[in-house]
């Protein structure tokens, strides 16, 4: 996807668009402005020349920047409670450091489809027929398989609204891509408005029946990007059960409460207090990898899940729409990956909070349905909303 020079300049305020002749847009001259903003600048080319461009959104005191390749949340900066602007969520400088991760990598920041989570042996069978998946998580397809939408390069179109700003990604997903059946269109809009939310709202298509199940892999440290543990945050989860897994990390199919053991976070616990518990959950993850069932009213947006910072006074709530929460501990970084400041991120440098249907859910009938087949929409919603 070739960039279009005139996009090296724009920058677009409330609803119009004014072109830069000759000038380029900087995060600087945007975060002076009070009115919502957004431009693109060029951020590198994939091996096949395929263009990728970073798009900033500002809007009061947050600033996000997204990649077309991945749909990727590379930076999202918020003051604390002194006013001191940090990034809080996890990335690379570049984009050879998205490229050169691992596969499955760390996922920073990423849109992850068709299927967030693992699907156990990498197969699933719907209407009678057997559908098999890459394997690139032990013996399981993991996050949509080896090339997936995290590696996509993302089509992308600039959203206004009444005192917000958008991007609206889009991507469309042939029949048999990593094995899933149906033609798949995508489209995930990221909003930021003057309350410091960051709202993901997803949409997807299918002309053949096949699964579905979206989310957004954003690790997060509020105390800033690349400044140690996130193991100190306090985390709160609305959720009286969790699912339990197999040394795979593999649902059961149970439903278990959580009350009595580490995984209850039902008022705010300190993530790092029972981390190294040897309770057998605790020790398949190697840390925190599960997902919990969130308590739900109906099917509306709905709070989720509350992380709190004390040394930064910063606040996230999650809302969603969606089921299930998967929260990740962040146990595999291994100092092996240099983060956006510079730094190595370590383990419990930041924490995953993943909206999403149930892992395994194509396998595990008990499960709420990620089925979606023609004529049907597939609609979620998360808002990821900061305060100080």
């Amino acid at each position: 996807m070739p960039l279009n020079p005139s996009r090296r300049s724009v920058v677009l305020a409330g609803a119009a668009a004014t072109a830069l002749v000759g000038a380029a847009a900087t995060p600087a001259a945007a975060a002076v402005q009070r009115e919502p903003r957004l431009f693109a600048e060029p951020w590198g080319t994939l091996p096949d020349g395929t263009a990728v461009e970073r798009w900033t959104l500002v809007d009061g005191e947050v600033t996000a920047r997204i990649l077309t390749y991945g749909g990727i949340l590379q930076s999202l900066e918020f003051p604390d409670h002194r006013g001191r602007v940090r990034n809080v969520v996890l990335g690379f400088a570049d984009l050879e450091g998205y490229l050169a991760g691992n596969n499955p990598g760390p996922y920073f920041g990423a849109l992850i489809g068709r299927y967030g989570n693992r699907i156990a042996g990498g197969r699933f069978t719907l209407d009678g027929v057997e559908h098999q998946l890459p394997l690139n998580n032990g013996p399981n397809s993991l996050h949509g398989g080896t090339d997936s939408f995290d590696k996509r390069v993302w089509s992308a179109t600039p959203v206004f609204g009444d005192g917000t700003v958008g991007l609206r990604l889009s991507l469309d997903s042939p029949d048999g891509d990593q094995g899933y059946p149906g033609n798949l269109h995508v489209e995930v809009t990221y909003t930021l408005d003057r309350f410091a939310q960051l709202t993901l709202d997803y949409l997807a298509t299918t002309d053949a029946a096949t699964v579905v199940n979206l989310t957004n892999h954003s690790y997060w440290n509020l105390a800033g990007e690349g400044s140690g543990t996130a193991l100190d945050h306090e985390l709160t989860i609305h959720a009286d059960g969790f699912t339990p897994v197999d040394e795979t990390l593999i649902p059961t199919g149970e439903i278990a409460p959580v009350a009595g053991t580490p995984m209850d976070f039902r008022s705010p616990r300190r993530i790092a207090a029972r981390i190294r518990q040897p309770y057998q959950q605790i020790l398949f993850g190697q840390g925190y990898d599960h997902n919990w069932v969130l308590d739900r009213a109906g099917d509306g947006l709905e709070e989720a899940a509350v992380l709190h910072d004390p040394r930064s006074g910063r606040t996230l709530r999650v809302s969603t729409t969606e089921p299930g929460l998967q929260f990740y501990s962040g146990n595999f970084l291994d100092a092996t990956l240099v983060g956006t400041g510079g730094g190595v991120y370590r383990q419990g440098d930041g924490v995953a909070l993943e909206t999403q249907h149930f892992p395994d859910s194509p396998n595990q009938p008990d499960f709420p349905s990620t089925v979606l087949r023609p004529g049907e929409e597939y609609r979620s919603t998360t808002v990821f909303g900061l305060s100080r």
